[in-house]
């Protein structure tokens, strides 16, 4: 897992995914949110917008990164 750094005190899921390189379009994001192959903290979201703030550890196809300020 790594850490990876947001400018602010919260991100978008879909952001974030592209952030960490853990996708390489949105719209690739967006199909695997959907499809239920994102997790925030162990748990399946298919909210794009899902807000996530420092602390939260999202995976994705055997990727995972950790959001910190």
């Amino acid at each position: 897992m790594r850490d990876v750094a947001i400018g602010g005190d919260m991100i978008r899921l879909g952001q974030f995914l592209k952030l960490a390189d853990l996708i390489d379009t949105g719209g690739e994001g967006k199909i695997l949110i959907a499809s239920g192959d994102v997790t925030v903290n162990g748990e399946v979201d298919t909210r794009r917008g899902r807000q996530l703030r420092p602390g939260d550890v999202v995976d994705v196809l055997g990727r995972s990164a950790r959001v910190v300020p």
